[in-house]
């Protein structure tokens, strides 16, 4: 068409213009016009292998946290299991003194085996030290449990 000509809008067919539109373009899956975005189809295992990548991602982040939770309660409970024979031999221990709540004590074996709980550290007895071997050193909790705070006992 040339510049400056004018259109005759009579001789346009309207039926056959409009069969150059699409009556619901949003939903078609190419462009329906020259001055449409480009329309790009994407390839499905390319989507599937990123999603499956991220899924491995999140659920091996997820498997290691549940480890270390699982290392954290293994070590719980080996501390509680240490604590209870600890506890164990210091109730079955010679006692010579009533225990005060708060204060810290000492486990030591003597030569023939028998445990005895002392007020005494290992460092304060000098070279007169009466014990075969220092065990433990421990405190006496408000519910008449004991806290370990060393101990010798693997």
């Amino acid at each position: 068409m040339e510049a400056g000509k004018k259109v005759d809008i009579g001789k346009i067919d309207m039926e056959k213009e409009a069969e150059k539109v699409a009556t619901n373009p949003g939903i078609l899956a190419y462009p329906h016009h020259a001055g449409s975005a480009l329309v790009k189809p994407e390839d499905r295992g390319k989507i599937k292998g990123r999603s499956v990548a991220a899924m491995y991602e999140q659920t091996d982040r997820e498997l290691s946290q549940i480890y270390e939770q699982m290392q954290l309660l293994a070590r719980q409970a080996k501390d509680i299991q240490s604590r209870v024979e600890v506890s164990e031999r210091i109730y079955k221990a010679h006692v010579s003194f009533e225990p005060i709540i708060g204060k810290i004590y000492y486990l030591y074996c003597r030569a023939d085996g028998e445990d005895v709980l002392s007020m005494i550290a290992p460092t304060e007895w000098g070279r007169s030290q009466p014990f075969q071997q220092y065990i433990s050193k421990v405190k006496l909790l408000s519910d008449h449990t004991w806290e370990i705070l060393e101990s010798r006992i693997d």
